[in-house]
C-alpha cells in the first residue's frame, strides 16, 4: 500500500487511518509553489518558537500556517463545488471511502471491532 494513498476522487490522503484535505488542484502552479513554501516556513517558527518557549511567538506562526493552509484549500470551505461533504480530519473507516481503503490492504478487514467497546465500527 502507498505511504499515504490518495482517495479516488483526489480530494484527500489518508496519514495514519485518518482523511487530510489535499490542496485544490485548480491553483497554479507558481502560487501553489509560494504558498507551500510560506507553509513550510511559518511551521519552522512554530518550532523556534517553541524551542525558545514564546507563546506569542508560536502563537502567531501558528495563525501563519492556518492562513496559509486555508489559502491551498487545506482547511475552511472545501474547494470542490459539487456539494459533497467534508470528510477533514475524520477517520477513513467512518466515511463512504471505508470500503476503498480496506480494499487497498487485502489483509485489512473490511468490517472492524472496536477492541474497547466490541462494537462493529464500520
Amino acid at each position: 500500500m502507498p505511504a499515504h494513498p490518495v482517495t479516488p476522487d483526489g480530494r484527500y490522503l489518508v496519514v495514519r487511518g485518518r482523511l487530510w484535505r489535499k490542496a485544490n488542484p485548480a491553483l497554479p502552479p507558481a502560487l501553489r509553489t509560494e504558498l507551500v513554501g510560506a507553509l513550510m516556513a511559518a511551521r519552522r517558527a512554530v518550532g523556534t518558537a517553541r524551542r525558545k518557549q514564546d507563546a506569542a511567538s508560536e502563537s502567531e506562526a501558528r495563525a501563519i500556517v492556518d492562513r496559509v493552509k486555508r489559502q491551498l484549500g487545506e482547511r475552511g470551505p472545501p474547494w470542490w463545488l459539487d456539494g459533497a461533504p467534508d470528510y477533514n480530519r475524520h477517520l477513513v473507516r467512518n466515511t463512504p471511502y471505508a470500503r476503498w481503503y480496506d480494499g487497498l490492504d487485502p489483509a485489512r478487514p473490511s468490517a472492524r471491532v472496536d477492541e474497547k467497546a466490541g462494537a462493529d465500527v464500520t
